[in-house]
């Protein structure tokens, strides 16, 4: 009610034909700005899955952790999660599992697996150099496209990395077939 009374004293205010003033208000007033609030979602894609994303490491590259409990040590990627920006690393940040007997008469075991760290808290490695660096992309003469160690400019990506990966990858794929 208290709307229309505005609306309509709004059409008619009109203070003379000559100046710019007397022309009639728009009405339509933009719309507040939307913002999610901390319980909302998160913009996902169109199957409902997170957006993925991009990471400066892959699997096969040798890091070092620069931040946590386990900070200096340096290790091989072994597994990558992309909706979270973690990575696992080969032999660091080892915790403690407390395994029920699945059977009876099987005893219990304490096993020790390979936690996630954050992409962020690792860092590339040069076996070569002993150093760390972050790391650049370039375009090579051939038109293929590689990340390199800024420091030192040495190529991370290279063919002969490429087909040892792909063949230990086969043989346990083999392996868990047979």
């Amino acid at each position: 009610m208290a709307m229309a009374s505005l609306q309509s004293s709004l059409t008619s205010l009109s203070i003379s034909s000559s100046s710019f003033l007397g022309q009639r208000l728009p009405l339509s007033f933009p719309p507040p700005p939307v913002s999610l609030k901390h319980w909302e979602r998160k913009k996902c894609k169109p199957n409902s899955l997170p957006l993925l994303h991009k990471m400066h490491v892959k699997i096969g590259d040798t890091v070092k952790v620069i931040a946590g409990r386990d900070k200096g040590k340096i290790g091989e990627i072994s597994k990558i999660f992309r909706h979270n920006s973690t990575v696992v690393v080969k032999e660091i940040n080892l915790k403690t599992k407390h395994v029920k007997s699945r059977e009876e008469g099987e005893p219990g075991q304490i096993v020790k697996i390979e936690a996630p760290i954050h992409s962020s808290n690792v860092m590339l490695y040069s076996k070569d150099q002993e150093v760390t660096s972050r790391v650049g992309h370039k375009v090579l003469d051939d038109g293929t496209r590689v990340r390199f160690l800024i420091k030192t400019g040495e190529i991370v990506d290279s063919t002969e990395n490429w087909k040892k990966l792909k063949e230990s990858k086969e043989k346990t794929e083999v392996a868990a077939a047979s």
